[in-house]
This record gives structure tokens, sequence and C-alpha cells, in this order.
């Protein structure tokens, strides 16, 4: 039995790294690319860049910045994913803990509408939803804010209601017993308690909210406010020409910080929902 496991493990150990070799090789593409000329870039794109004719050290990356006015791209979708994020997490985590503590057909309503706007696709609302956000004037880095709560708040209150099931109540009534009103039982002893999944809901969120570029470029006025996804589109000139190397080069710049992100915060994806898969 233990030598069945064991080949069994190798087994599993050798699949999951050549999938794990599939999932980083069109990375490393990028990245070995973002050093070469434009013309070589097309002709020979799984060469390293080892000669001095295809070498170009960082002139791809600064171009890059410049054409994009990257600087500026950074900062808004920077200032857009954090105070995404936050308001996802608040919102999201008081609305969970009200409706596993308060039953009745309102709270079971806006349970269910949360699950069913997870189903919809978002190619079915994107008519109506840059009509609306129009009307409002919500064509801003503020104004999105909100766009993005409405739509992150499917999963964010889906999984914090699975957590929320999980902490006894006991807890709570003791905090109420001690003279705490709602709001401080909330931010005194439910929140710090939903640390796993606040965390876990952070991080998908944030991977999806700072790569995403369907919904600001509905949304946002692209004439004021790009987003990095939304600058690289502007390096493909007229005609469909593309300066392959500055994009390359913004790419590049463009995923490594939720890589690093991501690689900091990935230990507690798991811890996160596990705590979350509780039977209710």
């Amino acid at each position: 039995m233990e030598a069945r496991k064991a080949k069994h493990g190798w087994i599993y150990t050798l699949v999951f790294s050549l999938v794990s070799v599939a999932w980083l090789y069109p990375v490393f593409l990028v990245l070995i690319n973002s050093f070469k000329k434009k013309a070589y870039i097309s002709k020979f794109p799984f060469r390293l860049p080892t000669t001095e004719k295809m070498f170009v050290g960082i002139e791809n990356y600064v171009n890059g910045i410049e054409k994009t006015d990257l600087i500026h791209a950074f900062g808004y979708s920077l200032f857009i994913t954090v105070f995404s994020v936050a308001v996802i997490i608040l919102f999201c985590s008081m609305t969970a803990w009200y409706i596993t503590r308060v039953k009745s057909f309102i709270t079971s309503t806006i349970y269910y509408l949360c699950l069913f706007s997870m189903i919809v696709p978002f190619q079915m609302v994107m008519f109506t939803l840059s009509k609306i956000a129009n009307m409002l004037r919500l064509g801003n880095p503020v104004g999105i804010i909100l766009v993005y709560l409405g739509f992150g708040a499917g999963l964010a209150v889906f999984m914090f209601c699975g957590f929320c099931k999980s902490i006894p109540l006991e807890i709570e009534e003791a905090a109420m017993i001690d003279g705490c009103n709602p709001l401080q039982i909330f931010f005194r002893v439910v929140l710090p308690v939903m640390k796993p999944t606040c965390i876990t809901v952070t991080i998908l969120q944030t991977m999806w909210i700072w790569n995403d570029y369907l919904l600001p470029s509905l949304v946002l006025d692209q004439r004021r406010y790009r987003t990095i996804p939304m600058a690289v589109q502007y390096l493909k000139g007229g005609y469909g020409s593309v300066d392959m190397g500055a994009m390359m080069g913004v790419l590049v710049l463009a995923i490594v910080p939720i890589i690093l992100f991501y690689i900091a915060m990935q230990k507690y994806i798991i811890e996160g929902v596990i705590a979350g898969a509780v039977k209710g």
C-alpha cells in the first residue's frame, strides 16, 4: 500500500510539474522577447536574445513606458484596485454576517441574488452597464469602484456566508452582554475572526481587478483615465501595426506586481477556502 502511494505520488508530481511548465512558458516567452529588437520578436520568437543584433537591453521598457504613459496608468490601476477591494471586503463581509444571522425572506432573497449574479454572463449586461454608468457619471476612478463592488459582491458574499456559519453565536452574545452594539460586535469580534476569508477574497479580487480590461474600457472615460491593460492596447498603431518590443516590455512590468503579490499571499488561499467550506 505504501509503495503504491509513493508511486502515485511520483506520477502526480511529474504531471503537475509538466502542467506548471506549460503555464509558465508563455510568461517566459514574454520575458525573453522583451529584450529583443522588434524585427527579431516576430522572426525568432522562441530564441534567447544571445546575439548583439537581437539584444536591446531595457530599450523596449523605456519606449513602452513613454508611449503608454505607464506611470499614470499604474497609479490609476493601483488606486482602483486597492479601494475596490477594500470596499468589497467591508460591505460584503457585513452583508454576509447580516444574511447568516437574520433569517428572513429579504436576507434569503439578497443571498440568492448574489449567487445569481455569479451565473449571469457579463456580455448580457455590457450595454446596460455602460449606459447606466454614463447616466450616473461613473466614468472615473471613483465611480468604477461602485461598479466593481456590484460585480465582485457575488463571490465575496458567498465565501463570507460560508465562513460566518462557522462562527459560534455564543461569542457574539458574550460581546452583546458586555455592552457592544452591532457595529462593535462586527468590527471587534466578527471581522477579526474572518481574517482567513478576507485574505482569500482580497487575493482573488485583486488579481481580477488589476488584470481587467473589459470593464474599465466600458465604464472609464478613455481620454482621461487609462488602467494598465487599457494602456497596453494603445501600443497598436494604424492598419494593425504593433510595437511588439514596447508591448512585451510593458506586459512584463504589468504582470510583475501581481505575481509578487500572489507569491506573497498564496499560502493563505487554501486556508481561507477551507475555512469557508462549511456545511450550513
